[in-house]
């Protein structure tokens, strides 16, 4: 049997080591084609089997550095430009024939497509055909990194469907019947944590280098996966309390565990995660006592970047478990993420634009919950606040990058602005001035913020990469280790460990250059869960978390804030060019709905699972579709 057409995708790049020869071959009736070669020629050649598994590593895609990012499902972020099935998921639109923007490469024909691939490589590799050319070490690791994959791919499945079809083999032309149904939710549990389970153990002491798992990637993924299953969303019993949509399905068993202890898989889920804190090392997480706000602002910078600026600290490089790394060469799409979330007044796209909402969750530097009817807040609500705020975001008056050259006239002190502000014109006449990173700039005005905020998380604060000409190299996190420490944390307060959840709480914001936490009981898992928002905004965790928590119709339910930014002139001031100054400004910082013309956020409960699409129901007659649609 030959698995041409999966051979041909996976293989394209590895071609010219088999073809390489024929330029001096002069048996013109072999008539073989050049961009083919077959199962059996690949699993024989070490070199192809190699490029066919570092081929599955693709599955990852952009990472999460896509153009559109999960953020902008969430209360998290909203997405500038129209049109690209985001409105769908946030309004509750989604259906089988419409499911709308879910991340390209994680969909679900697209994710069996590379389970397909983990299988054929399974496969071969447990019953090699290579001879005496590669060791049995080598062909371990290349083992433990296709059971990662197939493990990370069925984990994409579960966060977004709930149970899916297992598939551990390779189907044959010929099978009588393709259909399977769902497995449990438990089952698929089960199967996950069995492939991590051996992935680590094939990878133990192998160190493949940066954008390859490991055996603490694979022990990362298994806590990962156990934090899900032992959330309210995926126990029945509590689910259904919470709706009356999961409790009216039909096959509850396909969302969650029917039967069990919810207490006993928090316990799981603590083990894991324990297990990878004790293994992993991170970044400045070794701290009793709090930086200084500027230390922690940089602290954070530095663990965002991970090595990939040359303006930050190259050792928070450690704080990547497994990363998705860019090359400039290949022009890949995530590295342009500058590009596709910085101003409009740096000529970049303003597209996953941070919220009110994610701003105010932002404590003050004192650990003080913001609040807009604390009038001191109010007042001034960028002074003083966590760290991690101006390491994440550009907001009206930030110090930023200088302008490009176009624009450095108008604005040569390089800071934001994204607010209307007085001026005095050449015919000393009081006028409006809008600012350059505005829906009403002379810079690209289509694409400006609607929200009043940009993204600053994840760009590379090194003036020389300024405007969508300059591609950067900062890696996304998939698996990071204060994932897995907020992880623990989570598990334990569940599982009534409060000292060490706040003990790690604490290294947390110590190194953010925030104070401890004392909270308890209810209070400190809201704490802990506000710390897990800000921590690893615009990671793709915010979509998950809030429907596992099972809180999504309060944080997801409810149009998105903005905020507008006026500053009118102070008596007697005199100002013919803009710049942020409080000496001549009086500044009004008001919070609004977002238009409805431009975003209608609603929540239904059948958005805890996305919909199975309509096509793979038609094939699949076994399939059950989820509950809602």
């Amino acid at each position: 049997m030959k698995h041409l057409r999966y051979i041909k995708k996976y293989l394209l790049i590895a071609l010219i080591a088999v073809v390489s020869f024929t330029g001096c071959n002069d048996d013109f009736v072999n008539t073989k084609p050049l961009d083919e070669v077959t199962d059996r020629e690949v699993w024989r050649d070490p070199s192809l089997a190699r490029a066919f598994v570092l081929e599955l590593y693709n599955g990852f895609g952009q990472g999460g550095f896509d153009e559109q990012m999960q953020a902008s499902l969430t209360d998290e972020a909203l997405f500038t430009h129209p049109g690209r099935g985001i409105n769908t998921i946030t309004e509750s639109r989604s259906n089988p024939a419409d499911q709308g923007w879910i991340n390209y490469n994680y969909n679900w024909s697209d994710m069996y497509s590379r389970i397909r691939a983990t299988n054929i490589a399974i496969e071969n590799l447990e019953n090699p055909s290579f001879g005496s050319d590669v060791t049995q070490d080598e062909i371990d690791v290349m083992l433990g990194e296709t059971y990662f994959m197939r493990a990370f791919f069925y984990q994409q499945l579960m966060r977004y469907y709930g149970a899916v079809p297992i598939i551990d083999f390779v189907y044959e032309l010929g099978t009588a019947d393709y259909s399977v149904p769902r497995a449990t939710f438990e089952e698929l549990i089960a199967f996950i944590v069995k492939d991590c389970e051996t992935a680590a153990s094939l990878l133990e002491g192998a160190n493949l280098g940066d954008g390859r798992t490991s055996s603490l990637a694979s022990k990362a993924l298994k806590a990962r996966v156990l934090l899900y299953a032992a959330s309210d969303l995926h126990d029945i019993t509590t689910a259904s309390l919470n709706s009356s949509l999961i409790a009216g399905y039909s096959n509850p068993e396909y969302l969650g565990y029917t039967s069990g202890s919810q207490s006993n898989r928090w316990e799981l889920a603590f083990n894991a995660a324990q297990e990878v804190v004790q293994e992993g090392e991170g970044y400045k997480l070794d701290l009793s006592e709090k930086v200084s706000p500027e230390v922690g602002e940089a602290n954070y910078i530095a663990a965002s970047l991970a090595g990939g600026s040359a303006v930050a600290d190259a050792e928070a490089s450690k704080e990547i478990i497994l990363g998705r790394y860019f090359v400039d060469e290949k022009n890949e799409g995530g590295a342009n993420i500058n590009l596709y979330n910085g101003p409009n007044g740096y000529h970049n796209w303003s597209g996953n634009t941070p919220t009110q909402d994610l701003v105010d969750a932002y404590e003050t530097i004192e650990g003080e919950t913001f609040s807009w009817s604390n009038q001191e807040h109010a007042s001034n609500p960028y002074q003083d606040r966590d760290p991690r705020f101006y390491a994440s975001i550009l907001y009206d008056g930030a110090d930023w990058k200088p302008r490009t050259s176009d624009v450095a006239g108008s604005d040569p002190y390089g800071e934001i602005q994204t607010g209307r502000y007085e001026i005095i014109n050449n015919n000393g006449e009081k006028v409006t001035y809008w600012g350059l990173d505005t829906r009403n700039s002379d810079i690209e005005d289509w694409n400006g913020s609607y929200t009043g905020y940009t993204m600053r998380k994840f760009i590379d604060p090194d003036p020389a990469i300024i405007d969508q000409n300059t591609r950067q190299t900062i890696p996304f996190p998939m698996f990071r280790y204060t994932e897995a420490v907020l992880n623990y944390i989570e598990a334990a307060i569940e599982t009534g460990r409060e000292d060490m959840a706040r003990e790690w709480l604490n290294k947390i914001r110590f190194r953010a250059g925030m104070p401890p936490i004392t909270d308890t009981g209810e209070e400190l898992m809201n704490r802990y869960r506000n710390e897990r928002r800000i921590e690893l905004a615009y990671e793709e965790h915010r979509f998950h978390d809030v429907r596992r928590w099972m809180i999504a119709p309060e944080k997801f339910g409810k149009q998105i804030r903005t905020i507008e930014v006026r500053a009118t002139l102070k008596s007697g001031a005199n100002v013919t060019q803009y710049h942020y100054d409080p000496d001549s400004y009086n500044y009004n910082y008001t919070p609004a709905e977002l238009n409805p013309g431009v975003e209608n956020r609603q929540w239904l409960d059948k958005m805890y699972f996305i919909s199975i699409h309509r096509d793979e129901m038609n094939r699949n007659d076994l399939l059950v579709q989820n509950p809602g649609y």
